[in-house]
């Protein structure tokens, strides 16, 4: 079950990404496995209201581990959505704009 389309969204991406080789199950199982312990350590409940975002963590990892995207890049792409996310109006897709990466 997934609390948001954005943690679909994300399972899916990991699904992709591991169909065209870029990481194997057990790179995955291992880099999401630090991610939750990092953040268990930072003092994240473990309630599982926060586990997709630590599956993100895990996607953007090995996205930058594996030199497909490096970190500014990562970022820029992270604002322009909280950009496109913040003119957005409730319920409706969030769709990215040239403007939103300025």
């Amino acid at each position: 079950m997934f609390r948001e389309p954005w943690e679909a969204q994300a399972f899916a991406m990991a699904l992709a990404l591991h169909a065209r080789g870029l990481f194997t199950w057990p790179e995955w199982a291992a880099t999401l496995g630090a991610e939750i312990k990092r953040a268990q350590a930072a003092g994240d409940p473990d309630t599982g209201e926060t586990y997709y975002r630590h599956w993100l963590k895990a996607l953007e990892r090995l996205v930058a581990e594996k030199g497909i995207a490096d970190e500014q890049t990562l970022a820029r792409y992270y604002n322009a959505w909280d950009h496109a996310a913040d003119r957005t109006p409730h319920g409706a897709p969030i769709e990215l704009r040239p403007d939103d990466f300025e």
